[in-house]
C-alpha cells in the first residue's frame, strides 16, 4: 500500500527539498528528521521528528519503530554532514547503503587522508591538530590550509600564509569541529572541480562534473559553479580516475559519492570525498537542469533496493585514463557518465558588513532570459557580513543556456541586478569602508573595485570635488575612472557604470556629496557603499 512505504530523510533544509520531493514522486512517504523544527523543508514532510542528526542512537530507535511496522524501506540524506548517520542506521537494519566504516572514512578528514595515504591516492600531506598539540608543532613551511575534521560549507577553513595567521586560524578551525580537531595540510595550487557520482554494482557513473569558482583568500568562498566543466577532456579523465581510486580507498560501494578535487602542477589531488550527494545546488538543481536526469531519484532508488533504471539506460562509457602519478594502480570500477546537453551556471551574491534595510531586484531578475531560480538567503533586518565561509553568502542565482556564454551571461546579469541596501550609522559598515582588517586577515575583505596596484591610492579619487544635490553621479565620474567604467566589475558582476546608474535610480534626490568620501565608498563598497554614504547624510 502507498501509505506503508516510507523513507527516512536526514535533514530538512533547502538542500534536502529535492530528496523529499523525490520520495513522494517514487511513491514513498517522506519521514524527515532535523534538530531544527523550523527548517525550511519541514512543511513538505509527510512526518517530521525533531531529532539531532548527530544522535545516531536516537535515529536508529526511530528507524526501528518504523521498521517494526514494516514500512521503512530506506534511509537517505543529501547536502548534509551526516552520511555516516545514514549508514549507521541502514547497516543496523539491513538496508542498502555504504557500510558504516566507509562512511566514517568519508566523514572525518583525518581518516580520509589516512586512507588516501595508505593506498597511494594523491592528496595533501597532513597532520591532525588539537588544542593540546599546538605547542608540539615544529617549524612550519607556509602556505598551509587548516580545516575542521568534520564540518562542511567551508566553516573554519582557511589559508594560513604566515606564522602571524597560525594561532587564530587553527583555534577557529578546532572550534568549528564537532570533535574539537582540525586537519593541517599542504596547500594545493590549481583549478578546482566538483564531481558527483553513483557507485553501484562495481560501476562508477559520473553524474555531474563542474568548474568551481573560488575567491577571496585567505578564505575559500565558492562564488558559483558551472556545469558541465570546460576543462580539457584529458585532464577531466585523469581527475575522474583519481576520484575513482579515492572512492575505492575509502571503501564506498553502494550509493553516491562526491568530490572536491584540484588539478595541480603534479596532476590531480583530492581535497575531499563525501559519501553523499553534493550541496551547493549541484545535485538537486544544476545537474538535473543540464542533463535531464533527476539524480536524487536515481540515488534514492538504490537506497530502497531498486535498480536505478534511468541512470543505467542513459549512461555512456568512459575510458580509464589515469595521470602519470597513479598509472600503476588497478582500475577499481567500470566508468560511465551521464552527459549534459545544456549548461547550468550557479552564481552567488554577497554583501559588505552591515544590516539589511531593503532589497531591490529579486522579482525583476526572475524575468531575465535563462534564469531558473532566484534563491535569497537574507531578508530585511538581517545582519550580513562579507563571507568567510559558504553559508554566509546572501543568495544564489541559477541560469541555464544552450551554451556557456548564454548561461554565464544570464546568471551574472541577474546577480548584478540585485541590490542590498544597508541601514545607516552602522559601526561594522563604517569599519569596512574605512578599509580596516584584522591582523590575521591582511587584504580581507577586498574592495569592490581595484583599479591600480596600490589600492590605497583610490581613497584620494575625487578629492576636493562635490556632487551637487539631486545630480546624476554618473555625470561626475572622475577622469581617472572614465576609461574603466565598463571594464571594472565588483564581486556581484556589476560594472562601475551600472553601479552609478543603480544609485541614480534608487537615490535621485540625494544631498550634496563630498567627492572624496563618495568615490572612496564606491570603490571600496560598490553600490552598497554609495547608498550608505547618501543614507548617512539623510539620517
Amino acid at each position: 500500500m502507498f501509505d506503508t512505504k516510507k523513507i527516512l530523510i536526514l535533514g530538512a533544509g533547502l538542500m534536502q527539498k529535492p530528496a523529499i520531493l523525490a520520495a513522494k514522486h517514487l511513491g514513498y512517504k517522506a519521514v524527515v528528521v532535523d534538530a531544527n523544527k523550523n527548517a525550511v523543508a519541514v512543511p513538505l514532510a509527510d512526518e517530521f521528528y525533531p531529532v539531532d542528526l548527530k544522535d545516531r542512537e536516537a535515529l536508529l530507535e526511530l528507524a526501528k519503530t518504523l521498521s517494526k511496522k514494516g514500512c521503512l524501506k530506506g534511509v537517505f540524506t543529501a547536502g548534509t554532514d551526516f552520511s555516516a548517520s545514514v549508514s549507521f542506521v541502514a547497516e543496523n537494519l539491513g538496508l542498502p547503503a555504504h557500510n558504516f566504516e566507509a562512511a566514517l572514512n568519508a566523514s572525518d578528514k583525518v581518516r580520509m587522508r589516512a586512507c588516501f595515504e595508505k593506498e597511494g591516492v594523491p592528496s595533501p600531506k597532513f597532520i591532525e591538530l588539537t588544542e593540546d598539540s599546538l605547542s608540539k608543532i615544529g617549524e612550519i613551511e607556509f602556505p598551509k590550509v587548516v580545516k575542521p575534521c568534520d564540518n562542511m560549507g567551508g566553516r573554519g577553513c582557511r589559508l594560513i600564509r604566515n606564522q602571524d595567521e597560525f594561532q587564530t586560524s587553527v583555534t577557529t578551525a578546532i572550534k568549528n569541529s564537532r570533535t574539537s580537531r582540525a586537519i593541517f595540510e599542504d596547500y594545493m595550487e590549481g583549478a578546482e572541480f566538483s564531481i558527483d557520482s553513483v557507485v553501484y554494482n562495481g560501476t562508477l557513473t559520473i553524474t555531474g562534473f563542474a568548474d568551481r569558482h573560488i575567491f577571496y583568500p585567505p578564505y575559500f568562498i565558492e562564488m558559483g559553479h558551472s556545469l558541465p566543466s570546460r576543462v580539457d577532456s584529458k585532464i577531466k579523465n585523469e581527475l575522474i580516475a583519481t576520484f575513482a581510486l579515492g572512492i575505492k580507498a575509502l571503501g564506498l560501494t553502494c550509493g553516491v559519492a562526491k568530490a572536491d578535487i584540484k588539478y595541480t602542477k603534479n596532476g590531480p589531488m583530492i581535497g575531499e570525498i563525501a559519501a553523499r550527494l553534493s550541496g551547493g545546488y549541484m545535485s538537486g538543481w544544476t545537474f538535473p537542469y543540464s542533463s535531464g536526469m533527476n539524480l536524487t531519484e536515481e540515488a534514492m532508488k538504490i537506497a530502497v533496493g531498486q535498480e536505478p533504471d534511468y541512470l543505467l539506460s542513459n549512461r555512456v562509457s568512459l575510458p580509464w585514463q589515469p595521470h602519470e602519478s597513479v598509472k600503476n594502480k588497478v582500475q577499481p570500477f567500470e566508468l560511465y557518465e551521464i552527459s549534459s546537453t545544456l549548461v547550468s551556471a550557479e552564481r552567488a551574491w554577497l554583501s559588505i558588513p552591515g544590516k539589511v534595510s531593503k532589497i531591490y531586484g529579486l522579482d525583476e531578475v526572475k524575468q531575465i532570459y535563462g534564469v531558473r531560480d532566484v534563491l535569497p538567503r537574507v531578508k530585511n533586518g538581517d545582519k550580513v557580513d562579507f563571507p568567510r565561509n559558504n553559508v554566509e553568502k546572501c543568495g544564489n542565482i541559477i541560469a541555464v543556456g544552450i551554451n556557456s556564454e548564454q548561461a554565464y551571461k544570464s546568471a551574472e546579469e541577474a546577480i548584478s541586478s540585485i541590490t542590498l541596501r544597508l541601514e545607516p550609522n552602522n559601526l561594522e559598515t563604517e569599519k569596512f569602508l574605512d578599509g580596516e582588517c584584522e591582523s590575521d586577515e591582511k587584504g580581507f575583505p577586498p574592495s569592490a573595485f581595484t583599479f591600480c596596484p596600490n589600492e590605497s591610492a583610490s581613497v584620494n579619487v575625487g578629492e576636493g570635488t562635490k556632487i551637487p544635490a539631486g545630480q546624476k553621479t554618473i555625470d561626475y565620474l572622475p577622469e581617472t575612472l572614465i576609461p574603466l567604467a565598463d571594464s571594472l566589475k565588483d564581486w556581484n558582476h556589476c560594472t562601475l557604470r551600472k553601479t552609478l546608474e543603480k544609485f541614480d535610480e534608487i537615490c535621485p534626490n540625494h544631498a550634496e556629496l563630498d567627492g572624496k568620501t563618495f568615490w572612496s565608498a564606491v570603490l571600496r563598497g560598490g553600490i552598497q557603499g554609495a547608498l550608505y554614504i547618501a543614507d548617512n547624510i539623510e539620517s
